[in-house]
């Protein structure tokens, strides 16, 4: 497939087909997460929000990093996705160099979906970090189809495996075969609020009980 690749720094004429995207590319809940400060991407850290175009004005994929400092240790890495992000918020009002790159997003319209594009875009990310003489790529990852396993704690699902020893999640199935490493689980990476009404309205689900 071919496409041009641009950073929204690059492009800032496609910023509202970015925003759009990302109102339609999430389950609805992930919508009413707590992530703080999220419009800094679009706002202070453009040149590190990729962006896949064809033609050369239609946006059909969107990669969303941000940079920051990392000491290399499984246990230096942020917790939250808020973290992260007043993380990198902090080292460019100090003027920090960052060393790490983290991936927050990579968003394909569902015309363009199983066609590769999801892992053409952790490749950009990568190539972006290379460039920008960073590093280290770090991601925190949302195994795509946990919800539809509620019950199985997480720990036990991310180490669920196929007969080919590659992980069940068909999301990090795409990380761990570009030779992603493990480092650890986020628990409470991002956490979601609302009443019984509203979780039933974000996921068409019934819940008798609240918890």
């Amino acid at each position: 497939m071919s496409f041009g690749i641009a950073t929204l720094r690059q492009r800032p004429d496609l910023e509202v087909q970015a925003e759009r995207m990302n109102g339609e590319g999430w389950p609805t809940f992930l919508l009413h997460g707590d992530i703080a400060h999220w419009s800094a991407l679009f706002d202070d850290f453009a040149e590190y929000q990729i962006l896949f175009c064809k033609p050369a004005d239609t946006l059909i994929a969107l990669g969303h990093t941000i940079p920051l400092v990392w000491d290399g240790t499984p246990k230096d890495l942020p917790c939250t996705m808020s973290e992260i992000m007043e993380r990198a918020i902090r080292i460019r009002r100090d003027q920090s160099t960052p060393n790490t790159l983290s991936a927050l997003a990579a968003l394909v319209t569902p015309s363009h979906q199983r066609r590769g594009l999801s892992a053409e875009v952790l490749r950009a990310m990568r190539s972006l970090a290379e460039e920008r003489d960073i590093h280290c790529l770090v991601a925190p990852v949302r195994p795509t189809l946990k919800s539809s396993y509620p019950l199985t704690p997480f720990e036990r699902y991310v180490g669920w495996e196929r007969d080919d020893g590659s992980p069940f999640d068909p999301w990090l199935r795409v990380y761990w075969r570009l030779g992603a490493e493990f480092l650890k689980i986020m628990p409470e990476s991002l956490t979601v609020t609302g009443t019984v009404a509203e979780w039933e309205e974000w996921t068409g689900m019934g819940f008798p009980e609240s918890g």
